[in-house]
């Protein structure tokens, strides 16, 4: 993981969570990572956002270096609470896929810490796949898990890094070693059969058209098209959306295309 001095600890009320703050009297704009990783998938974009932005970016509860939960939460109310924390707000709220529900949930239900959102492969609440490529990468992913097989399961993982279209070599070998070591991270935090307090918020697709602040979903190109199509889903009904895409980038774009990734979201909050 990385460390800097700008990594920090707030005291929740169900232990400490664990966030990075560049500071600074820019817009602030919070960096959502996927499940199972960490904010360190966040290490280009950090550097560059804070070269004009106050950039916040959190390791979720149960991730990374955050406590884990001992009772019933929801990721937007830990957001919520860190920013209330900090005093700041409204924010920018970037997240891919796990980062991406965070965001609207958030948008959602503290609407007035949401100043825009940029979302990535999800943001829609379904917990079920229907695609043969997404059902089987899912399934395939959880049963190494539950065998305790974790070699296999991050084998299951690394398909969402290239996508449905692409071979898997496609992905530079860097980024899947970056992946593990935060899959692994988070993974050595739990036990097997430990109870999931997690909370989800409800109805995020059905209440889109509530999100009133602009939303850009910014997809991969190559990434599973259902997941595509759950962030495509919320921007198209949200009164201030748009769709995007980056070729060439599947379920992690920021991580495929590092550059473009900062430039599109640069760009829309620029507009």
């Amino acid at each position: 993981m990385s460390e800097s001095s700008d990594l920090r600890f707030f005291e929740s009320s169900d232990g400490k969570l664990a966030y990075r703050d560049t500071g600074g009297a820019g817009i602030p704009i919070v960096l959502l990572h996927a499940g199972f990783v960490d904010h360190t998938m966040w290490d280009e974009q950090i550097p560059a956002f804070a070269k004009e932005f106050r950039v916040i970016a959190p390791d979720a509860r149960g991730h990374g270096r955050s406590a884990n939960a001992s009772r019933p939460f929801r990721q937007a109310d830990d957001l919520a609470g860190l920013l209330h924390h900090l005093g700041t707000g409204p924010a920018v709220l970037v997240g891919i896929s796990m980062g991406a529900m965070i965001a609207v949930g958030t948008a959602l239900e503290h609407p007035q810490l949401a100043r825009a959102l940029v979302i990535s492969g999800g943001g829609t609440d379904e917990r079920e796949f229907t695609d043969p490529w997404s059902q089987q990468a899912w399934t395939t992913q959880f049963q190494a898990l539950a065998a305790g097989d974790i070699e296999a399961w991050h084998d299951a993982s690394d398909a969402w890094a290239h996508g449905p279209e692409r071979p898997r070599d496609a992905v530079r070998p860097e980024i899947y070693t970056r992946l593990r070591q935060m899959r692994q991270r988070t993974i050595s935090k739990h036990t097997p059969g430990e109870p999931d307090h997690h909370i989800s918020v409800a109805g995020l697709g059905a209440r889109a058209g509530q999100i009133a602040v602009p939303v850009l979903a910014l997809n991969g190109a190559q990434d599973a098209p259902e997941l595509r199509a759950r962030a495509e889903f919320i921007a198209h009904r949200a009164p201030r959306g748009r769709t995007t895409v980056i070729d060439d980038a599947a379920h992690f774009p920021n991580l495929d295309r590092p550059e473009e990734y900062t430039r599109l979201v640069t760009d829309f909050l620029h507009e």
